[in-house]
């Protein structure tokens, strides 16, 4: 059955609407058990004398079933609640196939329910036999017809209540399941969900002899130490080999640079002969 928002058109099946439904479930197997063996014999029912208690444990029985309902919807145990559901089906479905069974040997012993009836309200001694006789005639048939009529009208509401029954076990095992697949370690825990995570290069993608791309394990070309050393667990990297160092523009080279040196010791040579010639003239 479709999960139902709202029972008897307002009242929201959870929680409100699934507690009252079980009540009533309850409440009717003890009222028609009850009345099953508590009233006065019916005037059309033409059943033996068994037939009341057999109707009446039925409904006892409906009624106690109904206490595994209310476990599975307060402590939200969907399996209790799928339980009860078959069984509830299965007692109800035991006590409208009893009563039908009750309603149609009554009506088809009309006439053992006329005797009896002119039997026990209208005597000999009355002086009243042909009015009983009459009375006894109509009497049992509108019995027989409003059992008939009641009969149909709980099939009915019990068919509906049942729909919210059902409805409700439905979204409850559904919102279970949900539950358990977000926090489940199933998927996390198989072969594919959980890979070796102690090496990182497990799982690389490697193009295959064919052309084709598939998994395969690519050994580290770095070191075990520079791996460790990296803390950012880079692969490890070969230092290149840097070029030779070009040489800067205005620098010279150190065969231009012992000319210049030669010319400047020379000119230091000649200025201090010239100054010696000038001292020597002034004095």
């Amino acid at each position: 059955m479709k999960p139902r928002d709202y029972c008897c058109c307002a009242i929201p099946v959870v929680n409100v609407g699934i507690y009252s439904t079980l009540a009533e479930q309850f409440v009717l197997g003890i009222l028609a058990g009850t009345l099953s063996v508590a009233t006065p014999d019916i005037v059309g029912a033409a059943t033996p004398s068994s037939a009341r208690w057999i109707f009446a444990i039925i409904c006892y029985v409906g009624a106690l079933i109904q206490i595994f309902g209310f476990i599975g919807v307060a402590r939200e145990k969907p399996v209790m609640f799928r339980r009860y559901t078959t069984l509830h089906v299965l007692i109800t479905v035991a006590a409208f196939s009893v009563a039908a069974v009750w309603i149609a040997i009554s009506a088809s012993r009309h006439n053992t329910a006329k005797v009896n009836c002119e039997q026990k309200f209208f005597s000999a001694t009355s002086g009243l036999t042909s009015e009983g006789s009459t009375m006894c005639e109509i009497f049992p048939w509108v019995d027989v017809g409003l059992m008939g009529g009641l009969w149909v009208l709980l099939l009915i509401s019990q068919f509906y209540f049942y729909t919210i029954v059902s409805g409700y076990g439905v979204g409850q095992r559904g919102d279970h399941e949900k539950y358990n697949s977000i926090y489940s370690m199933t998927g996390l825990n198989g072969p594919s969900g959980m890979a070796n995570r102690s090496d990182p290069w497990d799982s690389r993608m490697d193009p295959g002899g064919r052309g084709e791309y598939s998994h395969a394990r690519e050994e580290s070309v770095g070191s075990d130490n520079g791996t460790l050393e990296n803390p950012y667990d880079d692969p490890h990297r070969e230092p290149l080999p840097l070029p030779p160092p070009s040489v800067p523009s205005g620098q010279t080279t150190s065969s231009s640079r012992s000319l210049y040196n030669e010319l400047l010791y020379a000119y230091a040579t000649i200025a201090d002969g010239l100054l010696r010639t000038l001292r020597i003239l002034r004095m």
